[in-house]
């Protein structure tokens, strides 16, 4: 690889892929007013970020890396405010995600990491024709 030049994370490129199959870019990180986290320090609650969104189709799509589903140290080190793990927290804001989208009208299509080839370390092998498979099969439910 050239200096300088980054490789795409596994999501970037798994989202990359799901702009390519639907013919449509989404807005990335998106944000409802509805969808929101626990109170933070002040008593806040912060907007859940979606992976993408398309708008014209009402379409969410969420990338589930490895620390969705199993414990990852770089990503639960240390307890959130409310006094939980981080990956407890990241489950149930994931289920919040399930459960407010289809109340407003909202598809919510799940991508997980092991959907796809994946090499011992659990990263992507990415394969694009066989990539664009899996999702095009994902998002037909």
């Amino acid at each position: 690889m050239a200096k300088g030049k980054s490789i795409k994370s596994d999501e970037s490129y798994i989202i990359d892929l799901c702009d390519e199959v639907l013919c449509l870019a989404a807005v990335r990180q998106y944000r409802f007013d509805f969808l929101q986290g626990d109170p933070g320090k002040r008593g806040i609650c912060a907007k859940l970020p979606i992976d993408t969104y398309h708008e014209e189709l009402k379409l969410a799509i969420e990338y589930r890396e490895r620390q969705h589903s199993e414990p990852v140290p770089h990503f639960d080190k240390r307890k959130t405010l409310s006094g939980v793990s981080r990956g407890e927290q990241r489950a149930k804001y994931d289920q919040r995600r399930r459960d407010e989208l289809p109340k407003h009208g909202i598809k919510l299509v799940e991508l997980s990491y092991d959907d796809f080839q994946c090499d011992t370390r659990k990263r992507l092998i990415r394969d694009k024709s066989k990539d664009r498979q899996v999702i095009r099969g994902k998002l037909k439910k």
